[in-house]
């Protein structure tokens, strides 16, 4: 099973990675994994794999789940090109509840994933959106990773008490 990325502190809680560069004045392209655009700046400082703090001075919402920002401190292209890469994490007291139904993708990582009888499948290692929907990805005894549509037909239980999720015998037939 491919490993999981450390995060820089026990708390942390994945908001966003730097896709790249954007323009000549030091601002980056992030991927954003909240609902909306605006967060990541209203939680403060924000940490990166690398245990680095930045301060989110400007941000802008770009397309889809992304977004344009500037770090304090990055004031050229050559600077905001050294970021790119980085995951970018808050400290999980920070964040709101979720509401009903809703989870952070890192309550969910690390849960076990069994078919609808019971029957071990594995581990959750990701939420993943490649452009038409969530896909959650199941790391395997073998190693190797499944990926099943992330919707309540698929996934018709999550129990973060109990660490485990509930994967349809449709989803994996199909």
């Amino acid at each position: 099973m491919a490993d999981k990325p450390a995060a820089p502190f026990d708390d942390a809680v994945l908001l966003a990675v730097v896709l790249s560069a954007h323009g000549l004045k030091g601002e980056v392209k992030l991927k954003l994994f909240s609902e909306k655009s605006d967060a990541l700046q209203s939680y403060g400082a924000v940490t990166s794999g690398d245990g680095r703090q930045f301060e989110v001075s400007t941000l802008r919402a770009f397309k889809g789940d992304e977004a344009v920002a500037r770090l304090k401190g990055f004031d050229d292209r050559d600077a905001a090109e050294s970021l790119k890469g980085q995951r970018l994490y808050v400290p999980r007291g920070v964040l709101p509840p979720p509401e009903e139904d809703e989870f952070y993708h890192a309550d969910l990582v690390g849960l076990s994933a069994a078919d609808e009888n019971g029957k071990a499948l594995g581990t959750v290692l990701a939420i993943h959106n490649f452009g038409a929907g969530d896909m959650i990805e199941i790391g395997v005894e073998s190693g190797d990773s499944q990926f099943f549509s992330f919707t309540r037909e698929v996934v018709p239980l999550i129990d973060i008490d109990g660490k485990r999720i509930v994967i349809s015998a449709e989803a994996i037939e199909g």
